[in-house]
């Protein structure tokens, strides 16, 4: 059994015959090779998977993309599609806010959104505010100034 879903993507329309079990992040890495969504625990508590449905942070490990029906989906790849550095990936790489890089879209992602909710966060907030994000390499202090960067250059 097969379904056809249709959606945008980065800004681009997509339709697509598929199985109706396909998780987004597998629609998105397998169907579309937009790898930059990366694959951590397959059970929403890492983070690395993280997207923007409807303009919402989502974990794309946790949801079908026929839920995504008709949806717009932007992921690392579609964040700044002009082909510059959105602040917040600027951010991250002027403060050192990654190392290893596996959770850094997802880090990123979460992070638009944070600032997106919350343009005042303080420290704590932006702290509260990674919690469903796991970084095994850099115990966030930078991450946390990355995001304190680009909070102060308005973006």
């Amino acid at each position: 059994m097969t379904i056809t879903i249709a959606l945008t993507v980065n800004g681009k329309p997509v339709t697509a015959t598929i199985d109706p079990r396909t998780l987004l992040v597998q629609f998105l890495r397998e169907h579309l090779q937009l790898t930059g969504t990366h694959v951590g625990c397959d059970t929403a508590q890492c983070g690395a998977c993280t997207v923007h449905l409807n303009g919402r942070a989502v974990k794309a490990c946790s949801m079908l993309v026929a839920q995504a029906q008709g949806g717009s989906v932007t992921t690392i790849e579609g964040l700044a599609p002009e082909g510059e550095l959105h602040p917040m990936q600027s951010a991250f790489r002027e403060c050192h806010g990654l190392q290893c890089g596996f959770c850094t879209p997802g880090m990123v992602m979460s992070a638009v959104q944070l600032l997106k909710d919350q343009p005042a966060a303080t420290e704590q907030q932006i702290r509260e505010g990674l919690e469903g994000n796991l970084c095994r390499c850099t115990g966030y202090h930078n991450i946390v100034r990355a995001i304190q960067t680009c909070q102060r250059a308005g973006a």
